[in-house]
């Protein structure tokens, strides 16, 4: 399946339009992120243990909760509608529209599930540097413009003409 090209006459998405869907998901999922951040910093201070980790552990572990939550969510939303809340405004999909829930999970494991890992120190940089790696491998593949994981689960990001 990773080696097919599903939908060939379906146009790309352009890559502004999917770039556009992300940071409307990471607005949401950043004030998401916030409100559990405050709330664990809370917890944490009530208890005791702000200081584990150099005052850091709040933040650790609101990254892994709101990446993790990040990351069923994409894939849920790609293996039921081919499509998040993002990619539904920007009027982009996934294709094929029937996708299996399998190759949606390994479409999120490659991205977006690294975001987990951008708050653990030292850890970041070399989750930052994938991430970057996958956007710029969408940039490059011309003309299907598809990243690792399109690659992956044998998808393309195509518009919504409907």
């Amino acid at each position: 399946m990773a080696g097919t090209a599903p939908l060939a006459g379906a146009l790309p998405a352009e890559w502004w339009e999917r770039l556009a869907a992300r940071l409307i998901e990471a607005l949401v999922f950043g004030i998401f992120y916030y409100i559990l951040f405050i709330a664990l910093w809370a917890i944490f201070r009530t208890v005791g243990v702000l200081e584990v980790f150099e005052g850091r552990l709040p933040g650790v572990c609101a990254w892994l909760v709101a990446g993790l939550g990040y990351a069923v969510y994409d894939w849920q939303a790609h293996s039921r509608h081919g499509r998040t809340f993002g990619k539904a405004i920007m009027r982009i999909r996934l294709a094929p529209a029937d996708l299996p829930s399998g190759a949606a999970l390994k479409r999120t494991l490659v991205y977006p599930a690294p975001v987990m890992l951008m708050g653990i120190p030292v850890v970041n940089l070399v989750a930052g540097m994938l991430l970057f790696g996958v956007g710029l491998l969408i940039l490059i593949d011309k003309p299907l413009e598809r990243g690792p994981h399109d690659r992956l689960a044998g998808t393309r990001v195509v518009k919504d003409l409907r």
